[in-house]
């Protein structure tokens, strides 16, 4: 039986959502993440924003500065994980073998569908019809025979695109791309290739590996030769995803800088927390460093208590993070995972205790707190300090 994968991606996902739910925003920059004016970053912005050089991740400040006359809002990740779930819960009528990658992002696989829903294309418009009919947001959708290449095939033709790599056509397909849209290359690597005469992904596919793995050490240069050729080099481990919910961030540039790490882990730390709002959660904290070698190490430690609130979550990866990383190897993707999930009851600290658990009366909270649109609040020690050693709270 053929194969088929489909990469869901929503577009300009928090961002739309504010766009939906205020009309008035539509054609207008909208920058979700820190206020103008405080330390923090760009969680999503508007295809309106990105036209002035803006996008995730971005220090909050040079996003002011390229653009002034942004409307910059608060994250309302209560609101982002209610759209999530019902567009989640839409997928899952098309196919049980559904694997959440993060809140706006999800592999499905319709290997097998086609008597039920006709071929790809067709299925993909379905698709695409049903979650704007239901939300009003567009989402973008890349078909192939792998995962990889149904990732990048999802960003070729965003806002609202489709793209469908056809079986065999996987090397042709990945040829046609520039170095740029090579996802896993980073500017260090791609600067390297540069000066190996690469600036394509053909030119990369006629590079010996010999070459590669003398250049850039065996693990990036087999990561880099298999994605270029449009075989999966195996970058989601989907097995564990039903127990287990997770989220990453690849940045841009590969960065030393454990503010911009901490302020990664903040963003992923605040999706995590709006989806145990559902009412799983774990006891189990992981972290994941890729560095740009591309090797790769994954850390957890687990206690007692169920991880809940963002803050939690922040605090054990950042844990983590301090013990493992010494600031010297620079970082190209970061991520958190819960593993283990159970039901928030399932960590009552006793077995005879009355009333509800530390563990829910936390999630009550945190779900107030955010309701409100209070959920970016952090603990001050996380916050960025000062020369004096005073943090933004604390001043």
């Amino acid at each position: 039986m053929r194969p088929c994968r489909f990469h869901v991606d929503l577009d300009a996902f928090f961002a739309s959502v504010e766009q939906i739910d205020r009309p008035e925003l539509k054609g207008k920059p909208v920058i979700v993440g820190a206020a103008p004016g405080r330390r923090g970053v760009v969680s999503t912005c508007s295809y309106e924003a990105r036209a002035f050089g803006l996008h995730s991740a971005m220090p909050i400040s040079e996003a002011y500065r390229r653009c002034p006359q942004g409307v910059y809002l608060p994250v309302r990740m209560q609101r982002y994980e209610e759209i999530s779930r019902e567009i989640m819960d839409i997928l899952k009528d098309f196919t049980p073998d559904l694997h959440q990658l993060s809140i706006d992002e999800a592999l499905m696989d319709m290997t097998g569908t086609e008597r039920l829903w006709g071929e790809p294309e067709n299925a993909a418009m379905r698709i695409k019809e049903k979650i704007r009919e239901a939300t009003g947001l567009t989402i973008s959708i890349g078909v192939s025979i792998n995962s990889y290449v149904a990732k990048i095939a999802s960003g070729l033709r965003k806002p609202d695109g489709l793209c469908i790599v056809r079986e065999g056509g996987e090397k042709d397909f990945m040829a046609r791309l520039p170095l740029e849209k090579l996802w896993g290359a980073g500017e260090k690597t791609r600067t390297l290739l540069n000066g190996l005469g690469i600036h394509s992904v053909a030119e990369l596919q006629g590079l010996p590996l010999s070459l590669l793995e003398v250049k850039l050490g065996r693990a990036a240069a087999r990561f880099l030769s298999e994605a270029a050729l449009g075989r999966d080099p195996g970058i989601y481990n989907v097995e564990s995803r039903r127990s287990s919910m997770s989220g990453e961030r690849t940045f841009e540039r590969d960065t030393s800088e454990r503010q911009r790490l901490i302020d990664a882990l903040r963003l992923i730390s605040d999706e995590l927390a709006a989806r145990t709002i559902r009412g799983d959660s774990a006891c189990t904290l992981g972290l994941k460093l890729r560095f740009s070698d591309f090797s790769c190490i994954h850390r957890q430690f687990s206690r007692d208590e169920a991880f809940v609130s963002a803050g939690e979550i922040l605090e054990g990866a950042i844990g983590l993070l301090d013990e493992n990383w010494d600031g010297r190897r620079p970082v190209r993707l970061i991520g958190i995972s819960l593993q283990g999930l159970k039901p928030l009851s399932a960590f009552q600290s006793s077995l005879f205790q009355e009333g509800p658990s530390k563990s829910e009366k936390a999630r009550r909270v945190m779900q107030e707190i955010d309701s409100k649109g209070l959920g970016q609040l952090v603990r001050a020690r996380f916050l960025p300090r000062d020369a004096s050693g005073n943090s933004d709270e604390e001043q």
